[in-house]
C-alpha cells in the first residue's frame, strides 16, 4: 500500500511538473505594437489617439492557460491625434502632465484564462493613481513566425486587447462637468510578442 502511495506521488509531482515547465517569457515587439484610445468630443464625434511609444513583457504557460507577471510601460509623451495643439494639451496638467507623470502603467500578476476566458484582471496607473482594470484580451495566433529574425523565426503571439475606464478615476477632470471632453476612455492594444 505504501509502495502505491509513494507511486501517486511521484506521478503528481511529475504532471506538476510537465504543467508549469512551459512557462515561457514573451516580450512586446514595439515595432508591432499600437496603442489606441477613443474619447467623445463634446458629443460631436469621438477623437482617436494612440500612444506611439510602448513596451512590456509578460509570462504564458500554454499548458495551463495561465498569464502572469504582466506588464505594460506607455510613454505619455508619446500621445498623438494629429493636430499639434491638442497634443500639446493632453501632454499639460490639464490631462496627462508628462513632466510629472512620464509613463502609465497596466499590471498584472496571474490571470487563468481558463476560469476566465478573454479576461485580465490587472491595475492601471495614471497620474500616480492606481485603479483596477479589466483588460479583454483576445490570443490571435501562437506560431513560429514567418519571417527570419537575425539568425531565427522565434515563436510570436499576437494578441488584441482592449478596457474602457473614466479618466476621473484617476483625477482627470479637465472639461468632464460640461461633457466637453468625455470622461470614458476606450483603449485599444495590437501587439505581436516574441518569445524570449
Amino acid at each position: 500500500m505504501k509502495k502505491v502511495k509513494y507511486i501517486l506521488i511521484a506521478i503528481c509531482c511529475s504532471i506538476s511538473n510537465i504543467a508549469t515547465s512551459d512557462t515561457e517569457k514573451y516580450i512586446l515587439d514595439e515595432t508591432h505594437l499600437s496603442i489606441g484610445f477613443l474619447v467623445d468630443h463634446a458629443g460631436y464625434a469621438r477623437t482617436l489617439g494612440m500612444f506611439t511609444k510602448a513596451g512590456g513583457s509578460f509570462k504564458y504557460n500554454a499548458g495551463t492557460n495561465i498569464v502572469s507577471e504582466v506588464e505594460i510601460i506607455i510613454d505619455t509623451d508619446s500621445v498623438f491625434t494629429n493636430h499639434d495643439k491638442r497634443d500639446a494639451h493632453l501632454k499639460s496638467p490639464d490631462f496627462l502632465d508628462t513632466n510629472n507623470f512620464p509613463t502609465m502603467i497596466f499590471k498584472a500578476d496571474r490571470n487563468d484564462l481558463k476560469l476566465n476566458p478573454g479576461k485580465i484582471k490587472g491595475n492601471l496607473t495614471l497620474l500616480g493613481k492606481t485603479r483596477p482594470l479589466l483588460l479583454n484580451v483576445k490570443i490571435n495566433k501562437i506560431d513560429t513566425y514567418p519571417f527570419r529574425i537575425g539568425l531565427s523565426k522565434p515563436m510570436v503571439m499576437g494578441v488584441s486587447g482592449s478596457a474602457i475606464f473614466k479618466r476621473s478615476d484617476f483625477g482627470m477632470n479637465y472639461a468632464v462637468k460640461k461633457n466637453l471632453v468625455g470622461d470614458e476612455i476606450e483603449l485599444i492594444i495590437e501587439f505581436e510578442a516574441r518569445q524570449e
